[in-house]
């Protein structure tokens, strides 16, 4: 390259980076919506709001929180994947709407690599645990498969989604203990924890934070939580590991994505403002509260988790049997 093309290339390159970091400084200049993983008044839905407090004070700007329930994740993620991508629109969401849906899903519109701007992995959860109504007839996981013997026409669980976490573990355990368990999709965990206090569910899945919430309120017992440690808001309830069962120990994450081809500069801003506020005392303590420890990494750091768990969970459901639906 000549000196001439050097200088030229050079100049582009500034005109580049001066026009995106202009762009960055006016961000955000109208309204920012936050579309958060599940229901309205889900566990998501709540650290999307408090998130939502935060950027407003840093931006000077509304920042609107909107659900979009519904295919265990997938409307939310799609509806973000087809916004302008100008950091305005951005999603905080279960890994299952980019690992798990995307593997065991036969169709889904969006790519969750291509699609998405990775901005931050805001928490790493202790693993989901499986819960029961008080006078069920079995007390711990090792009960509930006994139990399970008896019933040929199955025992029916309730999860947040097909391909979601608890679904894939509902199906490992099925097939480990050799017994028939019925899997009931819903929307967010609420919804399939009313119908297991309403007798329509055998046994049900909950986040952890969830679990110890019903658990001191005497409305479930829990009959054994999964992860490679015990939580500390479960820290008197058996892994699955402890009760014998193997291959429970990969946890879930949440994170947020920005549509693909957002601007460099405003994902950077976004992963700042995100990372800030993870470590605000009340967020923190609000993860830990649902069973998540705060994370706030990088969108490089995240786009690396992101990639590894991807294959990992990939290779862990097709060992598992579990097949695209």
């Amino acid at each position: 390259m000549t000196l001439t093309a050097r200088i030229i290339a050079i100049a582009m390159t500034t005109s580049l980076l001066c026009a995106a970091a202009a762009q960055a400084q006016g961000f955000p200049g109208k309204p920012v919506r936050i579309v958060p993983f599940g229901t309205a008044g889900g566990p998501v839905d709540t650290l999307a709001r408090l998130y939502a407090e935060k950027l407003r004070e840093r931006w000077k700007q509304p920042v609107i929180v909107e659900a979009k329930p519904g295919a265990s994740g997938t409307l939310a993620a799609d509806f973000v994947a087809k916004a302008p991508p100008d950091g305005t629109t951005f999603l905080i969401t279960l890994s299952l709407t980019h690992i798990n849906n995307a593997i065991l899903q036969k169709t889904i519109p969006y790519d969750p690599f291509r699609d998405f701007a990775p901005l931050s992995q805001l928490a790493v959860g202790y693993g989901p645990a499986l819960i029961a109504p008080p006078a069920a007839p079995f007390n711990d996981v090792r009960e509930l498969v006994e139990y399970a013997k008896q019933k040929p026409a199955g025992v029916t669980y309730g999860t947040w989604g097909t391909g979601s976490t608890p679904h894939l573990f509902g199906e490992m355990l099925a097939k480990q203990a050799g017994v028939k368990l019925v899997h009931v999709p819903y929307k967010g965990e609420g919804a399939a924890h009313l119908d297991l206090f309403g007798g329509t569910l055998d046994i049900a899945w909950a986040n952890s934070g969830t679990a110890r919430t019903l658990l001191n309120s005497n409305r479930i017992k829990v009959l054994g939580a999964t992860g490679s440690r015990r939580s500390q808001v479960l820290a008197q309830t058996p892994l699955f590991g402890e009760q014998g069962f193997d291959g429970f120990e990969p946890t879930t994450w949440i994170g947020a994505y920005a549509p693909g081809r957002t601007p460099p500069a405003i994902v950077d801003e976004l992963s700042a403002a995100l990372r800030k506020a993870t470590r605000q005392p009340d967020i923190a303590a609000r993860w830990r509260d649902i069973g998540f420890e705060p994370a706030g990494t990088t969108p490089e750091e995240f786009a690396r988790i992101h990639k590894a768990d991807f294959l990992k969970w990939a290779q862990m459901i097709e060992a598992a049997g579990v097949t695209a639906e």
